[in-house]
This record gives structure tokens, C-alpha cells and sequence, in this order.
């Protein structure tokens, strides 16, 4: 009856066709529930002796089957997702297209709209897949997963539970997310995907830790990856990687790099570049020992030619890295040679020869990085030789870090790399102003550089008066504080000014959520919390953001389970009875919070020490997240 039926609706299949993708569809629904699951199409259609389509085009046609709000594949879906495919639907999906512009190749993918595409360079989805092939390979929850293929999209099928991106991410930055608050396939049936709330639930995970290392997300969600947005998570997905390889680029990890300052240059001056730069002073700086008379200033058009790569590689590891590429005329040719010496040496990641050639910025950097991390072929320093690096108090670092991160996810222009570098001229702090107090900024009597200008200090202090004269003008407590000690970088007087504006933000978005839009005070947050967590029936409480009890993680904890019952796994909790078990809690408190949905900046060592300003925005983080 039901092969009739389907013969009936789709007429251009033989009863004979249709009783065959009646049986096939039978075999792959083991369960005998009447359907399959998206990926498990989408592989049996593109695969085996007589495939429909290509990965690409299964994948992509899939997309113009109503299927109902389970998203699950039934019977009737099956055949009308082959009846399309043998239409020709989607024939070209996954093709790369050149453009006779740009001379660049790129797969075109569907954006929000019918009215926009965005292109994706192939050779950056197939380095980023084969990356995270390598890293993750023989992972005890994904491992079985791997390798996923490299010229096609299934990266982003795979990517829609959350599990790889949270696992990249501990990859980049190690204990970022506690993974035992990951949502996994049963252990009875790990092929099983979890569903779409445990999927979202992951991937609020992976936004919120995403952008608490640093990454700059703007417009992307967790239903952007469940939805499998290609140019999205390809974006977040290289700023992961980028943020582990770029992570190492530290003086305090390599005091090496102290060679690398230019004649007259301080140290305090070097300390203001972002990792980039010093990754090219670096590369230059091996271009120089070697007396090669060319310097590279990009990752795009000065490394194209290969010259310089032959060269730097040859300077690192001269008795397996020769100059023969130089001899080579054909400029794939040379790229391949380079490659081919890279590979000597366990390098040989992110490049392919066109990649070098077409100049591919993101590529390029990748490789540098993974070099540098590897070889970076600098003298160690003799005891006399230590720069002395001013260790900031711990309190002030950690500060500096949240709010760089804060700041940053305003999305303020540029971004914030070196908070007390990157405020001096008040075009930062300004912005953030406006957008805290939407409307208070009179752009008219801000000083704004030219390109690739700086602002004379003049025009700075006039800048940072302003930023100072908004800040009392707000209630804000500056007393003493005035424009030129924010142009001077005085790092207790400019974490004063930006915690207040942070405050001043957190504060005015709990006074939203409030009953009569009232303005909330720190012994609200206190009152709310330890209310909330007697209420649950929970024995502890806390007297203030300094209450050392705080350190154990365990008020945390029971807040998180008060306002989310049942999100809280307590066999996984610890007494905290020592630092270890201490951080274990913490680490466990900020991953439930972001699960839930929560933006977290503070690490679990700022709440471990008890730091009042950094526990009162994980209050208030969860007070935002409270109904």
C-alpha cells in the first residue's frame, strides 16, 4: 500500500523503483521507527557502487525537503530527496568556481537569504579539516568520527553537536572547557546523535568559551551551527586554531624573543605587538642572520614567490632545509620544493604550493606559527642577559584580561589586544561608552587617527578628558583620575575606569531584567544569590565577594543547580578541601554557567583566589541567566 502510494505521488519511478528505495530505506532504519537521521542519508546517497550525487549535492538538496520539526528523514522524504537529486538538483554544489576577477577559487554556499552567497576557499577548508584531523585523532569521544574527508563539507555536519568544536577548543587553549558537562552519544549507542536541546546546549558552550579565549564572535549562535552554516563555522573554526597557534608567542614562555627588539626599541614597546607582528619580526629577523637582502612585512604577497620561505627554512634547519628551491623557475614548482623541505622537518601543515602562490593571509600565518612553534631557532639568554619584564600584580592581569575580552565582545573597532596600549588614544574607550550608554558619546568632539596614523598626544589627552568627563558625568568614582594617566597607561587607574564601565553595564542589564527596572546594587546580587540557594534547600551562602568560602566553588555550584535543576551532576563535585579540588569545582561551575547559556570571561584560577571583581561579574552572569 504504502509503495502504491509513493508511486502515485512520484510517477517518474517504475513500482518496481519504488519498492527498491522502499527496501533500501527498511535497511537503514534499524530502529524500525519509521525514520533516519539527516547524516545517515546524506552517506547512503553519496556513497557506495551507484551513488546519487556527490556528498555536496545530497547534502545540499536535503535542504529543499520539508522535513518535519524532529528532523528526521521518513520514507516519503527519502524518495522525494532521490526524486530531486536525479532532477539534477544541486549538481554543481561543492564545485569550485575561479573567479576571472581574482584569479581566487572558491565554493559558493547559500547565506541567510536567497539573496547572498559567501565564498569558501577550499584550501582553507581542507588545512582546517586535516588539522583537526591530527589534533583530535584517537579522541575517546570522537575519535571514531575521524578522519573526516578534506574536499568535501562534512566538517559542518559534524560540527552541529558541538563535540569537535568543544574538543578543538581544548586543543587550542588545554582546560578551557570542563568535558564533563558535554552532552555525548549514549554508551550504548554512540552512532546515535543527541538531540537538538542537548545540541544547543553544547554549542552555547562553544560560543561562550569561544569568545572568553579571545575569539571575536559577532552574529554567530548555536543555531547557526546546529543549522550547518558554512562560512560561519569556518570562521569560528580558524579562530580557534589561530588562538592556539598564536598562543605560545609570549615572552614569558619564550624570554628568547628578547632578541628580536630593534635597535633603540624597549622592551615595553616590543610587549605592544600582537603575535603577528612579532612572528614577522621573527621571520625577518632569520631573513637578516642569514644576509638575505629581502624582509617580508605581510603573509600574503611577500611570501608568494617563496623566496623567503626558502630561505627562513634553510636559516632554521640548514642541514636539512637547502637554497635548491631558489633555483627553481616555476613558482608551484618552488612552492612544492619548500614544501617538500618542510616535510623534512614535520612541518609540512596548512600550505599546499597554489596556496603559497595565491598568497592565502590566514594560510601563510598558520604555517609561520606552527614553525615558530616548533623551531624558533632563537640563542637562549644568558642570566645577564634577562630583560627584566614587569610582573603586574596578579589581581591587575586577570583583570586586564576580562576586560580586554569585555571590550572586545562590544565589538569595538579595532579590537583589543594590549589593554593598556590599545586605550591610550580614547577612540576605544569612547566606543564602549556608546555603546553602555547608548547616545552619550558627541562624536563631533572626538579626535579619530587617519589610516595608518597615530594621534598626537594632545589630541590623546583630549580624547581620554572626554572619556573621564563622561565616566563622573555617569556617577562614576575617578576621583584623581584625569585623560593623561589613561595616555600614560596607568595600568590602576585604567582597570579603574573600565571595570566601572563594565559595572556600570552589568548592572544596567540586571536593572532590565528587574521588577520595575530598579538600579541594583552589589548587596542585591548577594541577598538574590543566597535566597536562591536556600530556597533550593542548599546549605551554603555567601557574606560578600571577598568570603574566602567563595574559593571552594561549591556556592557556585549550588546556585547553578537552584536556578537550573538537575544541570548540576553532584558525584562529579569535590569538598574543596585543596586548591586542585578548589579549581575542579570552578572549572566545573563556569562550564555548567556556559552551558546554560551564560557569557563567562573569568577562568576558574579568578575564582579559586577569590578575586571580588571577577566573581561578581560570575554573579552576575547567572543573575542575567536566572528566570
Amino acid at each position: 500500500m504504502e509503495a502504491i502510494k509513493l508511486q502515485r505521488k512520484y510517477p517518474q519511478f517504475s513500482q518496481e523503483e519504488v519498492m527498491g528505495l522502499v527496501s533500501k530505506f527498511r535497511d537503514m532504519d534499524i530502529d524500525g521507527k519509521g525514520s533516519i537521521t539527516k547524516q545517515e542519508a546524506i552517506t547512503a546517497l553519496s556513497s557506495g557502487s551507484k551513488p546519487e550525487g556527490t556528498y555536496d549535492s545530497v547534502r545540499m538538496t536535503l535542504k529543499e525537503v520539508q522535513v518535519d520539526s524532529s528532523g528526521k528523514i521518513e520514507l516519503d522524504d527519502y524518495v522525494d530527496l532521490i526524486a530531486k537529486l536525479r532532477q539534477g538538483n544541486n549538481k554543481t554544489a561543492g564545485k569550485v568556481i575561479s573567479s576571472p576577477s581574482t584569479g581566487k577559487s572558491r565554493v559558493m554556499v547559500q547565506g541567510s537569504n536567497s539573496n547572498i552567497q559567501h565564498g569558501i576557499l577550499p584550501d582553507e577548508l581542507s588545512a582546517f579539516t586535516t588539522h583537526i584531523n591530527g589534533v583530535l585523532a584517537g579522541d575517546p569521544d570522537i575519535g571514531k568520527r575521524l578522519p573526516l574527508p578534506t574536499d568535501n563539507f562534512q566538517i559542518f555536519d559534524e560540527a552541529r553537536d558541538g563535540l569537535i568544536l568543544c574538543k578543538l577548543i581544548n586543543d587550542s587553549v588545554p582546560d578551557t572547557i570542563d568535558e564533563r558537562v558535554l552532552n555525548k552519544p549514549s554508551a550504548k549507542n554512540r552512532f546515535k546523535p543527541i538531540n537538538n536541546f542537548q545540541m544547543t546546549e553544547n554549542n552555547n558552550i562553544v560560543i561562550s568559551s569561544s569568545k572568553a579565549i579571545g575569539c571575536s564572535i559577532v552574529n554567530v549562535g548555536a543555531s547557526d551551527i546546529i543549522d550547518g552554516r558554512e562560512h560561519l563555522i569556518l570562521g569560528l573554526i580558524w579562530q580557534i586554531i589561530r588562538r592556539g597557534l598564536l598562543s605560545k608567542i609570549d615572552i614569558k614562555i619564550h624570554p628568547e624573543l628578547y632578541r628580536l627588539l630593534d635597535e633603540g626599541e624597549t622592551l615595553d614597546e616590543f610587549l605592544r605587538l600582537p603575535p603577528d607582528q612579532i612572528l614577522l619580526r621573527w621571520f625577518n629577523y632569520h631573513l637578516k642572520a642569514a644576509n638575505w637582502n629581502r624582509r617580508v612585512s605581510n603573509f600574503s604577497k611577500d611570501i608568494c614567490d617563496s623566496e623567503n620561505y626558502t630561505v627562513l627554512l634553510n636559516q632554521l634547519m640548514p642541514d636539512y632545509c637547502s637554497r635548491a628551491p631558489l633555483q627553481q623557475p616555476n613558482l608551484e614548482h618552488r612552492a612544492e620544493d619548500v614544501l617538500q623541505n618542510a616535510e623534512k622537518i614535520g612541518c609540512r601543515k596548512f600550505l599546499t604550493s597554489k596556496s603559497i602562490v595565491a598568497g592565502n593571509p590566514k594560510l601563510n600565518l598558520a604555517f609561520v606559527a606552527n614553525l615558530f612553534n616548533t623551531y624558533p631557532g632563537l640563542e637562549a639568554l644568558e642570566e645577564s642577559e634577562r630583560p627584566v619584564i614587569e610582573d603586574f600584580d596578579a589581581e591587575g592581569e586577570r583583570e586586564a584580561r576580562v576586560f580586554t575580552l569585555w571590550l572586545n565582545s562590544l565589538n569595538v573597532q579595532p579590537g583589543v589586544y594590549n589593554l593598556f596600549e590599545d586605550l591610550k588614544d580614547g577612540t576605544i574607550i569612547l566606543q564602549a561608552f556608546d555603546k553602555v550608554i547608548p547616545g552619550c558619546v558627541t562624536w563631533r568632539r572626538v579626535s579619530r587617527p587617519k589610516e595608518d596614523q597615530e594621534l598626537s598626544r594632545f589630541k590623546c589627552v583630549e580624547n581620554t578628558n572626554y572619556a573621564v568627563e563622561l565616566g563622573q558625568a555617569n556617577r562614576m568614582t575617578l576621583v584623581g583620575v584625569q585623560g593623561a594617566d589613561i595616555v600614560d597607561g596607568t595600568k590602576t587607574l585604567v582597570l579603574g575606569l573600565v571595570w566601572q564601565l563594565m559595572r556600570k553595564s552589568v548592572f544596567a542589564t540586571l536593572a532590565s531584567l528587574s521588577k520595575g527596572n530598579r538600579e541594583i546594587t552589589d548587596s542585591d546580587m548577594i541577598r538574590w544569590a543566597n535566597d536562591r540557594v536556600r530556597a533550593a534547600g542548599k546549605k551554603t551562602s555567601m557574606r560578600s565577594f571577598k568570603d574566602p568560602s567563595l574559593r571552594e566553588g561549591i556556592f557556585y555550584l549550588d546556585l547553578l543547580d537552584a536556578i537550573k535543576p538537575g544541570y548540576v551532576d553532584y558525584s562529579l563535585v569535590y569538598h574543596g578541601k585543596d586548591n586542585e579540588e578548589c579549581t575542579m569545582n570552578n572549572k566545573l561551575a563556569i562550564s555548567i554557567a556556559r552551558k546554560a547559556g551564560a557569557l563567562i570571561y573569568v577562568v576558574p584560577e579568578d575564582l579559586v583566589e577569590v578575586r571580588p571583581r571577577l566573581g561578581l561579574t560570575f554573579i552576575a552572569a547567572l543573575m542575567a541567566l536566572a528566570p
